[in-house]
This record gives C-alpha cells, structure tokens and sequence, in this order.
C-alpha cells in the first residue's frame, strides 16, 4: 500500500497495498484516521481558510472511484459515499488517494478543479504550483479540462503512457520544463499496479512497513504517527529533493528511485 496524509494544498493521499497486507477493517481505520489527520491540521495551521477533501481508490484491474467533496475532510470522512469507498478497499487495491485543497487557483465548487484529478488514463495529486502551466499547455498543445495547473503534471504523465506504463524518461523531460513548486503522486489506469512518487521542493515525508508491506506518504511527519498510532515496525524512508520513486503493488519493498529536475520557483517573480 501507499498512503499520504497532507497539509494546505497538498493535504492527504493514501495508498497501494500489496497482499498480504492489513484486513480490510485495519485498513479502512487507517485511511480515516489520515484524512482526518491531514484535513484537521489543515483547518487549525491555515487562519481558517477553507479546504476541500476528496478520495480515490485504485484497483489492479485498472477500476477506481472517486469521491469528491467541497466540505472539510472531519465532515467528509463521515458521509455516506467515503465509507462505501473504504469499504471497497482490500489487497487489490494499489493506491488509495485523499487530499485537502488549499485553493490557489480554479475555484473549489467546481469538482473538476479538486484533487485527485484524472488526466486521460492518469489520476494524481501535486502539492505546488506549476506558475508556467497555461504557457506549457499552449506550447505543447495539451488538452485541459480543469483550471489548476496541477492539472498539467498529469496531462503530461498521460502523454508518455501512449500503451499504458508511463513512460518515466520521457515524463522527466517534461517535467524539467515546469517552473514553480511540486511533490505528486500519480498512478495509469492500465498500469495499476506502478505508482510513481515524485518529491521535488515541497514536504514528502514517506515510512514503510515491511510486514504489511505498506508504504505511507504525508507532508509532515505528524500526519504519519497519528495514523499509525505507535504501531512498531514502520520505518522511514529517506527521500531527498528532487527525486522519483516507483513503487509496485507486487512489492512494495523493491522501491526505485532516480534523479528528475524542473525549474524551482518559491513564488510568482522569484526564482531559487
């Protein structure tokens, strides 16, 4: 499993599982406590901005659901349609996604600009800011159907999965055309069981649990030890800046990892 939990913009994320791994109960309670988690601590750091949560679950068939809400993440975990998508969720499911929005761009009532979003065959979420992403979607003659720049990584990753896997040496080209801040997670829909991480200048704190063979990503540590709740036996992984991992649902302990670049940018008129 891979799993996150997240803070203003790129708040919670959840993920891959791999059998055998946690009952079906475990895992649901975990998936809960991390949105709850993310979107709790969103809510009390942000001076009462609103954030907007949202879930994805993605199955080794290649079938997904997604469920989107424009309410905070402790109202969503209690609707009706986040638990029957939890309670799909067993040793099939490759990632599990949730995320709370800090909106900087494209307004959050409509859904289309709500993480995580579906790019063609591609479904992610970006903690960042792309500050080039109309200029790119111009230049490269990408199509778009929402108004956040997030949605250009994605559409990006679904043109180098032309049969599916996503094509990573062509993806880094790309991405080093990009100008801003990012750390995402995305998955192929006919390539389920790869999830590709990407941490670039934004927090990505990643633990591993090699019995339950799970992987949980979060921007901040504390979002990881409130879900996990003192169980032993997880383990942090070292990521540094600017690098891209491969995770696979056959085992999630095998991790690749290499180098990716694009142009850092804290804020619109500065560069590192």
């Amino acid at each position: 499993m891979v799993a996150a939990l997240e803070t203003p913009k790129a708040p919670v994320r959840l993920g891959a599982f791999q059998k055998p791994a946690l009952r079906r109960a475990d895992i649901r309670t975990l998936a809960r406590r991390r949105v709850r988690a993310g979107f709790d601590s969103a809510e009390t750091t942000d001076h009462n901005r609103r954030h907007w949560a949202r879930a994805d679950a993605l199955s080794a068939d290649g079938s997904h659901r997604i469920f989107k809400r424009p309410m905070r993440a402790h109202e969503l975990v209690y609707e009706k349609p986040f638990q029957e998508l939890l309670g799909q969720v067993d040793n099939e499911t490759t990632v599990l996604m949730g995320h709370t929005r800090w909106r900087t761009r494209g307004n959050e009532f409509n859904n289309r600009n709500n993480h995580p979003i579906r790019a063609g065959i591609v479904i992610g979420t970006h903690n960042g800011t792309i500050y080039n992403a109309d200029y790119l979607f111009r230049r490269l003659g990408l199509p778009r159907y929402a108004e956040v720049d997030s949605e250009l990584i994605f559409r990006l990753a679904d043109r180098f999965a032309p049969e599916g896997p996503i094509d990573q040496e062509g993806l880094k080209k790309a991405l080093a055309l990009c100008r801003g801040q990012m750390s995402a997670v995305l998955a192929s829909r006919l390539d389920p069981g790869t999830i590709t991480v990407l941490k670039g200048n934004k927090p990505l704190c990643l633990r591993i649990h090699r019995q339950h063979r799970v992987v949980l990503y979060a921007s901040d540590d504390a979002f990881i030890d409130f879900a996990v709740d003192k169980e032993k036996g997880w383990r942090e992984l070292e990521v540094p800046p600017m690098t891209m991992l491969t995770i696979r649902h056959e085992d999630v302990r095998a991790i690749e990892n290499s180098e990716f670049r694009f142009i850092p940018q804290e804020r619109k008129g500065t560069r590192d």
